[in-house]
C-alpha cells in the first residue's frame, strides 16, 4: 500500500499539467498511466495531418510556453515534442503500464482507496490518497456503433483513432461516419488522396474557420456569449453561405454557448466544405 497526497490517473496533457502545478507547491503526487508512454492518444492514435485547432496561446500547459518560433497552430509532432519537454522540465515520472481498476472513498478516513494493476509485472498495486484526479481523457475510448449488416461487410472497418493517412485509400470508395472535427478532416484527407469519399452528417453542426474560433475565444473575455455567437454565425454565413442545400444545417444554439453547455465543439473547416460544394465529397444524412 502506497500512501500519497494526490493520485493522478492519466499522463495526457491534463494529467501532466496537474502534476506540474502540484510540483510548484511542493505537493507530493503519484501519476499512473495505463499505456507505455505519456500522451499516448497524440503519439499513437492521431492522424498524420492533425494540428491543434486552437491557436497556441489557448493550448499551452501551465508554467511553460511554446518556443518563440512555434507556429500559431501547432502540428501533432511539435505538440508531442512540447509535452516531452514538459515532462522533462518538471521531472514528471509517471508509473506506466499501470491501470486503475477501482477506487473507493472512505468517508470516515476522508481518503481514497485505489486498486490498480501493474501490467508489466501482472501484480496488484494499492494506493491511498487524500485527493484523486481523473485525467483519463474525454476521447480515450473508441466507439464503433453496432450498425446492422456491419458484421458481414466485406471491406475494412476502422475507427478514426486507427486512421493515419489517405494514401492507401486512393481510388477506393470510403464512407466516413461522423461529422465532428476528426470525421470532416479525415474526409478531406481521403478526398485529396484520391478516394471516392462520402460523409454521414446526421446532426446539425457549426462550421467555422480557425480564425473565427480564435476571434470568438478572444471576444468571449469581453462580451456576453450570446453576442459572440451572433457575430460568429453571421461571419460564418458570409464565408460559407447557406450550407443547408449541401446537407449541413446549424444548431439552434450558438457555437460558443453549445461548447460551454454541452461540450460539443464547432467543426473547424480545413477545406472539406469547399470539396462538398464541388461534389468531390458527397454528403449523406443517414446510414440507411
Amino acid at each position: 500500500m502506497e500512501s500519497v497526497a494526490v493520485l493522478i490517473v492519466g499522463a495526457g496533457p491534463a494529467g501532466l499539467a496537474t502534476a506540474a502545478c502540484l510540483s510548484q507547491f511542493a505537493i507530493p503526487y503519484v501519476i499512473v498511466e495505463r499505456e507505455s508512454c505519456s500522451a499516448s492518444l497524440w503519439r499513437n492514435r492521431a492522424y498524420d495531418r492533425l494540428k491543434l485547432h486552437l491557436a497556441k496561446e489557448f493550448c499551452e500547459l501551465p508554467h511553460m510556453s511554446y518556443p518563440v518560433d512555434a507556429p500559431i497552430y501547432i502540428p501533432k509532432n511539435l505538440f508531442v515534442k512540447y509535452l516531452d519537454d514538459y515532462v522533462e522540465h518538471f521531472n514528471i515520472q509517471p508509473k506506466y503500464l499501470t491501470c486503475v481498476e477501482s477506487s473507493t472513498y472512505d468517508n470516515d478516513e476522508k481518503c481514497w482507496s485505489i486498486v490498480a494493476k501493474d501490467m508489466s509485472k501482472c501484480t496488484t498495486v494499492k494506493f491511498t490518497a487524500k485527493f484523486l484526479v481523473v485525467a483519463s481523457g474525454e476521447n480515450s475510448a473508441e466507439n464503433i456503433p453496432m450498425i446492422p449488416g456491419l458484421e458481414s461487410f466485406p471491406g475494412d472497418v476502422i475507427h478514426s483513432s486507427s486512421y493515419k493517412s489517405g494514401k492507401s485509400y486512393s481510388g477506393k470508395n470510403v464512407l466516413v461516419v461522423g461529422s465532428g472535427n476528426s470525421g470532416m478532416e479525415i474526409a478531406y484527407d481521403l478526398a485529396t488522396h484520391g478516394a471516392n469519399t462520402s460523409v454521414v452528417i446526421r446532426s446539425p453542426i457549426h462550421v467555422m474557420t480557425k480564425e473565427l474560433i480564435h476571434l470568438g475565444m478572444t471576444l468571449a473575455h469581453h462580451l456576453p456569449l450570446n453576442l459572440v455567437d451572433k457575430l460568429l454565425v453571421m461571419a460564418a454565413y458570409l464565408i460559407f453561405g447557406d450550407l443547408s442545400r449541401h446537407g449541413i444545417t446549424r444548431p439552434k444554439m450558438g457555437p460558443m454557448t453549445l461548447k460551454a453547455e454541452t461540450g460539443r465543439s464547432a467543426v473547424i473547416d480545413v477545406g472539406t466544405v469547399g470539396l462538398i460544394k464541388k461534389g468531390i465529397i458527397k454528403v449523406s444524412i443517414s446510414l440507411t
